[in-house]
């Protein structure tokens, strides 16, 4: 195989092993709420919204930290033992208690910022200016996939459960646990590349996860990782962005917690409405294949520039959140076991409105 064909294989394999662990883990994070409103036991007191303010609190903060983590061990071994929090904390759901779910809310939140720091090195080390472009769609088309397989196990397997038994979640989250232990290992198959492609993104990466080549001092490379990434972040472009980043965490935060949550609490629903929670992932992801698609077409063929699309986006995500405003009762995301029976203007259409909840 040509070194070109051997790092085209390293973003597949990548692809296919985020596929699996965010299968089990945007799968967790759709239904968890859910599933702890309906378990029973007077000893656990933890909620799905105060665990996932934790992982992406910590995330955030751990980012500081994670190049020099990548630096020091590598990103094959980073991205594993990143693995290896997602799967612990998907599988503490099989027997929750409230100490251990709160602590695996805080490894998965350090593990998220290693994880995705590594990936973006493996990205970058296995691309070229050239194609980086296809390199990134690969591996973002399959890691969408996630939410649609996911989701549709869920649409499934509680189709006509009004409540989630202690049985139901142990298969399903047995499950999932074996689902990203499956992507864990995979990391194993990713090969360095016989030589190094030259790319910006390579050179950007490299010079946040790497010191000097004549210095093997892996503190010194743990530092150096450091001090670049801090000086990264207070330039113009970055604190630009990171209005945009913070405004798509709380996009995130809606869509892969609360509405799923949301959806599974409307009585109106029926015995259907825990299944629509996964009828809800599996459009999320369809949204997000088709509107990366077709954005990302718009922003290449665009003779304006990226404005019309941005402008695009905005107007789909005020219709997508108006509809959602009409249809999804206020006290959802809060109700209890039994639901809610608050009226909404327009229940009947509410399944539709997920087809325009997911254009990010």
């Amino acid at each position: 195989m040509t070194p070109e064909g051997k790092r085209l294989l390293n973003i597949v394999i990548l692809g296919f092993a985020f596929m699996f662990m965010f299968t089990a883990f945007q799968t967790c994070g759709n239904i968890e709420q859910t599933v702890l409103i309906s378990f029973n036991s007077t000893d656990f007191h933890g909620t799905g919204y105060t665990s996932m303010a934790i992982i992406y609190g910590v995330f955030a903060a751990s980012n500081l930290i994670a190049p020099s983590v990548v630096a020091v061990i590598g990103a094959q071994l980073s991205m594993f033992c990143s693995g290896l929090l997602y799967s612990a904390y998907i599988a503490m759901f099989i027997y929750p208690f409230t100490w251990s779910f709160y602590t695996a809310s805080v490894l998965v939140g350090v593990g998220a910022a290693v994880l995705w720091t590594a990936q973006g090195n493996v990205l970058a080390t296995n691309s070229s200016e050239r194609t980086i472009g296809r390199n990134s769609g690969i591996f973002w088309a399959l890691l969408q996939f996630s939410l649609f397989f996911g989701n549709l196990y869920i649409y499934c397997a509680w189709r006509g459960h009004d409540v989630i038994t202690d049985k139901d979640r142990k298969t399903v989250f047995i499950s999932l646990t074996v689902i990203s232990l499956v992507g864990c290992f995979l990391f194993f198959l990713i090969r360095k590349p016989d030589s190094e492609p030259s790319s910006s993104a390579g050179e950007v990466t490299e010079s946040l996860l790497q010191a000097e080549s004549n210095d093997s001092s892996a503190s010194y490379r743990s530092v150096t990782a450091h001090m670049k990434s801090c000086k990264m972040f207070v330039t113009k472009e970055m604190l630009l962005l990171s209005l945009c980043i913070a405004y798509t965490g709380l996009e995130l935060t809606f869509y892969s917690g609360v509405y799923g949550t949301s959806i599974g609490a409307m009585t109106r629903f029926g015995q259907d409405a825990k299944s629509l929670i996964g009828l809800s992932g599996i459009c999320i992801g369809a949204g997000e294949i088709l509107g990366g698609g077709v954005f990302g077409m718009l922003n290449k063929c665009s003779r304006f520039g990226r404005n019309p699309v941005v402008l695009l986006g905005l107007v789909t995500h005020y219709i997508a959140f108006y509809l959602i405003f009409l249809n999804i009762a206020k006290d959802a995301p809060v109700a209890t076991q039994a639901g809610t029976d608050l009226v909404v203007m327009f229940p009947r259409y509410s399944v539709g409105v997920m087809f325009l909840s997911l254009q990010r």
